[in-house]
């Protein structure tokens, strides 16, 4: 691991360095243990890029969890937020928010959050370095206390910050290039918001429209019918093979995506590997208004929506853009007004 930040691909590298000038030395150690290095084998979007449907740069759930860290650290300089930010996903387990969708947390999509304290109290190299540097576990573990790493939509915060940088670069799909984040991210500053409380917020309304536009078209393609039902089939799978025990809860969170993805392959119970083999190569989904009989079919209606309002500096004021831009406003309704067909499904049964 010690070779993490040279071994990156090009393009995150380079926008790591848009994100921080600089890598808190501190930050080498805690990314050096075994919770985090495990999180290396964890893609951010869900298993669905092991798709053909999809064309995505390789982005794991430690590289999310650093590039929280870095914009933490470049805006606060403070240790404590930034590690909270460093270990917010640390309990995520394989195929990411998929493990929501099996647990039939499908807006909130926060049901395995719950076993951070633990993993973080359960690691004997954590805990150490916590102690020599004099930080008790309850100011790390949960970054939801720091409203700069995380605060309720459509506030913007780190982590809100960093996924859609990250996913408009090529993680979810390729909408925007390094020099566009790089002008969105130094047109950021920490701000007041209407409750008194410190948010990240832009200086300049034209930069503010540029990143609510893309965002906008992030929020769409996150709920788009493809992306559902290639999150709720892998679901579906995950809890065939956990009924049946041929993969454990445990599994989840001590396996990379790559290894449940062999145990999937070889398992021949309800046709589970071509059931698969057909997803994987399938190019896209079917969709309907209504259910079709004898197929893979699923709807999901009720969907966590995520989009961003924003403040912006404006005559002296922190406001939020919606209010002063009716390009922004515009944009935020589409993310908030988008609708797919009822159904979408494959030609198989599962």
């Amino acid at each position: 691991m010690s070779n993490y930040f040279e071994n990156l691909d090009e393009t995150i590298k380079q926008y790591f360095k848009i994100l921080s000038n600089e890598i808190p030395d501190f930050l080498y150690e805690y990314i050096d243990t075994p919770e985090m290095k495990k999180q290396a084998g964890i893609s951010v979007t869900c298993g669905i890029r092991y798709s053909e449907m999809y064309n995505q740069i390789w982005y794991s759930s430690l590289d999310h969890s650093i590039a929280v860290a870095l914009i933490i650290w470049n805006f606060t300089k403070n240790k404590k937020q930034t590690l909270s930010g460093l270990f917010h996903d640390i309990a995520t387990p394989v195929f990411k928010h998929t493990i929501d969708f099996m647990n039939k947390d499908y807006e909130t999509q926060e049901s395995t959050e719950a076993l951070t304290t633990t993993i973080i109290k359960n690691s004997k190299e954590i805990m150490q370095l916590l102690a020599r540097d004099k930080i008790k576990v309850e100011e790390v573990d949960n970054y939801h206390i720091y409203p700069i790493a995380d605060n309720d939509t459509p506030r913007l915060a780190s982590d809100r910050l960093e996924y859609t940088l990250s996913n408009g670069l090529g993680v979810h799909e390729k909408i925007w290039s390094l020099k566009d984040v790089e002008e969105v991210y130094k047109n950021i500053e920490i701000q007041k918001n209407e409750d008194n409380i410190e948010e990240l917020g832009f200086k300049d309304k034209e930069i503010a429209e540029k990143f609510v536009h893309t965002m906008s078209k992030l929020s769409s393609l996150y709920i788009r019918n493809k992306t559902k039902f290639s999150m709720q089939f892998l679901a579906d799978i995950m809890k065939k093979m956990l009924d049946k025990n041929f993969i454990t809860i445990n599994d989840l969170y001590n396996f990379s995506d790559k290894e449940i993805i062999n145990k999937i392959e070889k398992c021949e119970y309800h046709n589970i590997n071509k059931c698969f083999d057909i997803w994987k190569n399938a190019k896209d989904v079917m969709e309907s208004d209504e259910k079709i009989k004898g197929k893979y079919c699923i709807n999901i209606d009720k969907v966590k929506i995520r989009y961003i309002n924003p403040l912006v500096r404006h005559e002296d004021k922190y406001i939020r853009i919606k209010d002063i831009s009716s390009k922004a406003r515009l944009d935020i309704e589409k993310a908030l007004d988008y609708k797919t067909k009822k159904y979408a499904y494959l030609d198989f049964n599962f």
